[in-house]
């Protein structure tokens, strides 16, 4: 399908919708008997003070708890490219990167900083550099959501070019008890094993009004459905996720507050999900499992000081991640199996304190300071069983060297990184209500960041005749310090409409470059990149607030962008280069509607212009690089995600149906490739019923019609006719048991 014919598409559809709202519109003018169908109204802290979302000025998008269970969401695939702006680099869990507004070089992984930031109650969640493990947290007892699009450099800092991903765990509840419990069981088409997963949470006050506990645990299994011919494996990329988080809420006196939360989490995969396109099958020597842990734990206090709010809050988090790649192909020893075996840890600490005026006059200010810390440990080494006596038995291939020197312990090829990462900032926004109407917001952060990394490439020989007999070690420090500020006037000219404009920065830290002694010419150290943004927005209520409508337009500028690129086959070496810059403009255009009481429609639909305005050199490529109006890479031009659902709350068991649908045009998996994400539609159903008092139960059928698309393939073209990479999950049919108590 060209591009032509799917914004024909696109813009039939909206014509379409907007006529039915018209007609709707008219009709319900004529009626003079118009139930009460407002929607819930919903609270976010964006901009670290609560706020209505309906009144923030700016491009914010939030999923409550109870939302997220009416979808049966579980983790970030099944949700987040539901909002407007959002594509997901979904290649398996730890690794699965999230991009707002096209503001990424590549659909695989970043080298360095994610452009997305991650935060579990504004606690941040990714350190500087290669991240160790992507946090994506199970949706079971989050309060809500929030998606900050737009570089948030001035409130967040570093990692936050396109915006940011902030899950808000709910904390134990003071005033009464309250539990929940969930169950379900599915079953995906060529899945062997049944998907199931037990959930559960407890809320106890312990002294009434004054302290609490609350204690979330869940357990969940998706199934396999990938067949592996190499190993002779069927149903291979199981994946299981455990979890635990607690929470103890403690008010001593009025106007202050004491919160704990603990968190742990862990995936475990079986093998890898990439496969050989068009197929269901995957094709290596050894499986692909991959494991990840976090642990968090975080303190944070809320005072009351009459005059302003203070906030203070300390984190401290450990992640860890175990990985294998085969590289059977590339080992002395053909038809021996071959190994990459990847360890990393991270630990992180945080703590940041500010205060935010009370908002009773035209003037309201919040000013903070924050501090950020982590250190990282990774080590990639590729194994063979009988390589070292293999070197021993063909000197001449290797000059002489033994097999002790260049492959220890039968790893012949060894990449460890050690890196500290500080930064601290200071931070603010003063805002001022010029009219009754008009508001003007400005502020920024003040940062000074550094990065100190070692990399140590020891004796090694990486291929038959390619050894290097020494070892290659070197370091990078980068240290930037800067400002990067945001403005923001907002005119809110009734209750019911509000216009507002934008401009706001963003940046990323530099660091070491990956590879940079195995490769000339490639510098070993990378510099920082950063956006600028200028956005125009409204947000319109109308039909008493039944139907809400926002638009947003935008314009990115990205310079000295951190390009990941790769060497050619066989070595694949990666390398991060500061190449070239960027443009991106986007229209983001959101509906909810209530047209009764028994029916809501809700419709998200994104035009995304990302492309390439200075030459980006890449010395693999055709040309030596890529040329202005090149594509960045996944950045679909349409994404549209709709539902319909009919709740009959007044009917015995209160029955609802919904109907969802997604869709995602083509886009390039990598700067100028052939192979092409996206070009699918996916449609969902879910009914439930209330069977008893706080007792529910729903089915499910997920992909419907089992639409089979590509969802990630970085390095498609290297295997072209048929590329490697991720792809939709077949049709999965379930249902899950819910129990609430209060």
């Amino acid at each position: 399908m060209t591009t032509m014919r799917i914004a024909k598409n696109a813009l039939c559809l909206s014509s379409a919708l907007m006529g039915t709202l018209a007609l709707q519109s008219a009709a319900q003018a004529a009626d003079e008997a118009v139930k009460e169908v407002q929607f819930e109204e919903i609270i976010v802290t964006a901009n670290k003070r609560s706020e209505n979302l309906r009144t923030v000025a700016g491009a914010v998008s939030a999923m409550t708890g109870d939302q997220l269970s009416e979808l049966g969401a579980d983790s970030l695939s099944d949700y987040i490219t539901r909002l407007p702006g959002v594509h997901f680099n979904d290649y398996q869990p730890g690794v699965s990167e999230v991009v707002i507004r096209g503001v990424s070089a590549t659909t695989y992984h970043e080298q360095g900083q994610t452009t997305v930031g991650y935060y579990i109650n504004e606690v941040p969640l990714n350190e500087a550099g290669w991240p160790i493990v992507i946090p994506d947290i199970d949706t079971f007892d989050l309060e809500r959501v929030e998606v900050l699009r737009g570089p948030q450099g001035s409130l967040y800092g570093a990692s936050a070019l396109g915006g940011l991903v902030n899950y808000i765990a709910r904390e134990a509840d003071t005033d009464g008890y309250d539990g929940a419990f969930e169950a379900s069981l599915g079953h995906t088409k060529g899945a062997g094993d049944p998907s199931y997963s037990v959930k559960g949470m407890a809320n106890v006050p312990l002294v009434k009004d004054k302290l609490a506990v609350r204690v979330v645990g869940l357990e969940r299994k998706e199934a396999g459905y990938l067949d592996n011919e190499g190993t002779g494996e069927d149903d291979v990329n199981n994946l299981s996720v455990r979890g635990f988080r607690g929470s103890v809420v403690f008010k001593p006196s009025e106007g202050t507050k004491l919160s704990w939360m603990s968190m742990y989490q862990e995936t475990n995969l079986d093998d890898a999900t990439y496969v050989t396109v068009p197929t269901l099958v995957r094709n290596t020597f050894v499986p692909e499992p991959h494991e990840t842990k976090m642990w968090l734990h975080s303190l944070r206090l809320d005072q009351d000081l009459e005059f302003a709010d203070l906030t203070v809050l300390g984190a401290i988090a450990n992640k860890d991640s175990v990985i294998v790649f085969d590289y059977s192909s590339s080992g002395y020893l053909q038809g021996t199996p071959t190994w990459s075996d990847g360890f990393g840890e991270a630990d992180s600490k945080h703590i940041e304190a500010r205060l935010s005026s009370k908002d009773d006059g035209p003037f309201s200010w919040l000013v903070g300071a924050a501090y950020y810390e982590s250190t990282k440990y990774s080590n990639d080494a590729v194994y063979q069983e009988g390589a070292a006596d293999f070197i021993d038995a063909n000197p001449g291939d290797f000059g002489g060297n033994s097999g002790a020197a260049l492959a220890p312990g039968d790893y012949f090829s060894q990449y460890v990184v050690d890196q500290e990462n500080k930064d601290w900032a200071i931070f603010g926004e003063v805002s001022y209500d010029i009219t009754d109407q008009l508001n003007l917001t400005a502020g920024g952060r003040y940062f000074d960041s550094k990065s100190d990394t070692a990399v140590t490439i020891p004796p090694s020989a990486s291929f038959l005749g390619v050894y290097d007999a020494v070892g290659t070690q070197f370091g990078a420090l980068s240290a930037e310090t800067g400002f990067t500020p945001k403005v923001t006037l907002k005119y809110q000219a009734t209750e019911d409409f509000m216009v507002y404009a934008r401009y706001s920065e963003g940046f990323r830290v530099g660091g070491a470059n990956p590879n940079a002694g195995r490769l000339d010419g490639v510098s070993p150290a990378y510099d920082p990149d950063s956006i600028t943004n200028y956005e125009v927005g409204t947000r319109v209520d109308l039909l008493d607030k039944s139907l809400l409508l926002d638009l947003t337009a935008f314009h990115i500028k990205w310079t000295d962008m951190q390009v990941r690129l790769f060497t050619p086959a066989p070595y694949y070496y990666s390398y991060l280069t500061n190449a070239g810059a960027a443009k991106i403009d986007g229209l983001e255009f959101s509906l909810s509607w209530r047209p009764t009481d028994v029916l809501d429609l809700h419709s998200n639909i994104t035009y995304l212009d990302a492309r390439v305005s200075t030459f980006v050199p890449d010395t693999f490529a055709a040309g030596g690089g890529h040329e202005p109006g090149t594509t960045l890479p996944g950045s679909s031009k349409w994404t549209i995600a709709n539902s319909a659902t009919l709740h009959f709350d007044d009917v015995t068991m209160q029955p609802s149906l919904m109907v969802s649908h997604k869709y995602l045009s083509e886009a390039p998996v990598a700067f100028n490739s052939v192979t092409q994400r996206g070009g699918y539609h996916l449609v969902d159903v879910r009914g439930t019923l209330k069977v008893a008092e706080n007792v529910e139960l729903a089915v499910y059928v997920e992909n419907l019609f089992d639409k089979y698309g590509i969802l990630s393939s970085p390095f498609g073209d290297y295997y072209l006719p048929n590329p490697l990479g991720s792809v939709t999950r077949p049709r999965s049919v379930g249902m899950k048991f819910s129990w609430t108590f209060q």
